[in-house]
């Protein structure tokens, strides 16, 4: 009804305004609000930026588009912790959400520039009012339900249980509705395109284990080995300097390769670094043993996201982009929320395991643990004191063993991942029609 450009600049002054509101909120509930008016505001941006791009390139051009968009994709999760590290360490936090009110402006003023008269054809359709009502409820209780259920301790609360049924019943009616409605808000009928489901399923599940990380990594900085928040995030950062100076390359010689085998070695180099973290990351490693990992895993990244999203959106029409963009990008985006909340539950849980093992060990019937103790005591501590400082250890070595288990594991995922991507069916072109259509 509105066209693309204008919603997309209606949904960027929205959230400049929000970010705004956030920055001066003067309690949690307040923040807590416009946090969420942030989020729906900020929803159509990403997919329509996405779209947009597409619609204004030609063919030909659009794999650099699809590469220029992706560096922003990836550039921005590692930029963020560094600034928003700096930011905590030495500015008043509001100056966290600040920072938006001028970009967003810039924005409006550079899309006012240059897609004058770009507008995409609009016409009046009936909105599906009972689908927008089921997804609100359904992926909103779901979202709460993730964000809460480390804090209530899972289905032991009966919150978490409620909001549970909730999301599984509205979920269920919605695609129940969607399904069969005429004017669908969640167009359903992409997945019989068989390039678009490999490429959601692939991207999702991908997306799961990689922004797991991105969320561990600087916890266990900081928490084991005392990063402040601004080193956490230098720590992580070299995993874009790669991406940087690949995807332009990618973009150019798309046409000339094959996405699938980007992706496999995408996946390889995933699961090479998860492995190379968990043979690595121990009590006494330094800067260079988390940040070079980092470094590597940007040739992962720099064949993930553009060659994936080429995949998903290739064989089908422009007029269908739109929706497809916001499609793969709402499934990402949960994926994402729902890998956070598995790996944070699963790193304090076996930490607790590993907590409660380490700490049978430290009994009047070990020579060694009373060997370390006379140590302590000898450098002058108390027995109170060479306990506190022992249950520190085995805390710390509990998070590091657990963070462990979790880059295993995805390493494991990551190699499994590998035969998916190959059911996807060429040509391989965004936007253009023809292969991978059934």
């Amino acid at each position: 009804r509105v066209g693309e450009v204008k919603l997309f600049l209606w949904s960027t002054i929205a959230f400049a305004i929000a970010s705004w509101a956030c920055g001066v909120s003067s309690s949690l509930n307040m923040l807590i609000f416009f946090r969420v008016i942030q989020g729906i505001v900020a929803g159509p941006l990403i997919p329509l930026s996405q779209s947009l791009l597409l619609n204004n390139y030609p063919p030909a051009k659009r794999s650099i588009a699809l590469a220029l968009w992706s560096m922003t994709v990836i550039v921005a999760p590692i930029c963020g912790p560094i600034l928003g590290g700096y930011i905590s360490d030495n500015y008043h936090w509001g100056w966290i959400f600040f920072i938006n009110v001028p970009i967003g402006v810039a924005v409006v003023l550079m899309t006012l520039q240059t897609l004058r008269g770009r507008e995409t054809r609009t016409e009046r359709r009936r909105i599906d009012a009972v689908g927008l009502a089921l997804l609100v409820i359904g992926i909103g209780s779901l979202q709460i339900m993730l964000d809460r259920g480390k804090e209530l301790d899972w289905f032991s609360s009966q919150e978490i249980i409620i909001l549970t049924v909730v999301a599984v019943v509205a979920i269920c009616f919605l695609i129940v509705w969607e399904l069969t409605d005429d004017n669908p808000i969640v167009d359903l009928s992409l997945f019989k395109s068989r390039n678009f489901t490999i490429g959601c399923l692939c991207i999702s599940l991908a997306y799961m284990l990689y922004f797991g990380a991105i969320v561990l990594l600087p916890q266990l900085l900081q928490e084991v080995y005392g990063y402040t928040a601004t080193w956490a995030g230098l720590a992580s950062a070299p995993v874009g300097i790669i991406p940087v100076i690949l995807s332009p390359i990618i973009g150019r010689f798309a046409h000339k390769l094959d996405m699938r085998r980007l992706v496999t070695f995408s996946f390889i180099m995933y699961a090479v670094c998860f492995y190379w973290r968990a043979y690595t990351f121990e009590p006494g490693m330094d800067f260079g043993a988390s940040a070079w990992p980092q470094f590597i895993q940007g040739f992962a990244v720099a064949c993930f996201f553009m060659p994936l999203t080429t995949i998903t959106l290739s064989g089908l029409p422009p007029e269908r982009l739109a929706a497809a963009s916001s499609l793969s990008n709402f499934t990402r985006t949960l994926a994402g929320s729902i890998g956070t909340s598995i790996t944070t539950t699963m790193w304090t849980n076996r930490e607790s395991m590993h907590h409660a093992q380490l700490t049978e060990s430290v009994n009047p019937f070990n020579p060694n643990a009373q060997a370390m103790y006379s140590q302590l005591e000898g450098l002058g501590m108390t027995q109170q004191q060479a306990s506190g400082w022992i249950a520190q250890q085995i805390t710390n070595q509990g998070l590091i063993i657990s963070a462990n288990e979790i880059f295993w594991m995805s390493a494991g995922i990551f190699l499994v991942l590998l035969g998916l991507v190959w059911f996807a069916k060429p040509p391989f072109g965004a936007g253009g029609g023809g292969g991978g259509a059934h």
